[in-house]
């Protein structure tokens, strides 16, 4: 595996600080090919820039650290050179606020080995996953997921709903919970993606936990798949699950 890890200066960018924008999310490339992700920064200052690589129920490990301090506006792109199966995962850039403790080895005299500087906000891009496949031809449809619905728990002096979204591909979908328009993130639980056993489709589910006590309380479970959304709402529910 070869990483060429390329910074690119344009004309124009906000001073603001943001997360880095990273596209795509999600990235197929068949064995032997090059793979790129981008990563957008919005920073003024030079940049202590890091690229993770994370694996399936693994905690995500740094692979590539860099220092740029010229451009105002920074994109940079990671090509993964004659990929191999196993250099599928999910890639992650990251960069700490340059406003941090510098009394460390982020001057850029080399690079860091085996922990960030303390103290530091570490600001984490949305991941590209990579999906490396060994057959020469991969024809595969958009299927939008072919059923949803939410289960309800009653547990002790609290209310579980459990939104399920089953058979959709390809994996990537966003799933979020609201109560009257507004996002809740509290006491939510979002799993991993599942593969079906003939491997073309994929299900998820996310958990809301809410106090007994809001039983009447209308809840909706959202999600966004490719060009496909759809709401679904707890009331009027009569699924039931066993804990």
């Amino acid at each position: 595996m070869l990483l060429f890890p390329v910074l690119l200066a344009t004309s124009f960018w906000s001073y603001m600080q943001s997360v880095p924008v990273q596209t795509p999310e999600l990235q197929k490339q068949m064995k032997g090919m090059s793979a790129s992700m981008s990563c957008r920064l919005r920073e003024k200052n030079e940049i202590y820039l890091h690229w993770y690589r994370q694996l399936p129920g693994e905690p995500p490990k740094r692979i590539l650290y860099m220092v740029d301090r010229r451009s105002v506006q920074k994109r940079c792109v990671l090509t993964i050179k004659d990929v191999i199966p196993d250099d599928a995962a999910t890639y992650y850039c990251a960069y700490w606020d340059p406003h941090c403790d510098r009394n460390t080895d982020h001057q850029g005299k080399k690079p860091l080995t085996t922990s960030e500087p303390q103290g530091c906000n570490c600001l984490f891009g949305s991941g590209t996953k990579l999906v490396v496949s060994g057959k020469l031809y991969v024809v595969s449809c958009l299927s939008p997921p072919a059923n949803s619905e939410i289960l309800q728990k009653k547990h002790e002096n609290q209310i579980i709903y459990v939104c399920l979204i089953e058979k959709f591909y390809p994996e990537i979908i966003r799933v979020t919970w609201t109560d009257d328009e507004k996002e809740i993130t509290d006491q939510v639980v979002k799993g991993d993606t599942w593969q079906s056993t003939n491997g073309d489709e994929y299900s998820i589910a996310s958990w809301l936990t809410v106090p007994a006590e809001n039983e009447d309380k209308k809840y909706y479970c959202k999600y966004e798949h490719e060009e496909e959304k759809a709401s679904l709402s707890t009331q009027g529910i009569f699924h039931m699950f066993k804990i």
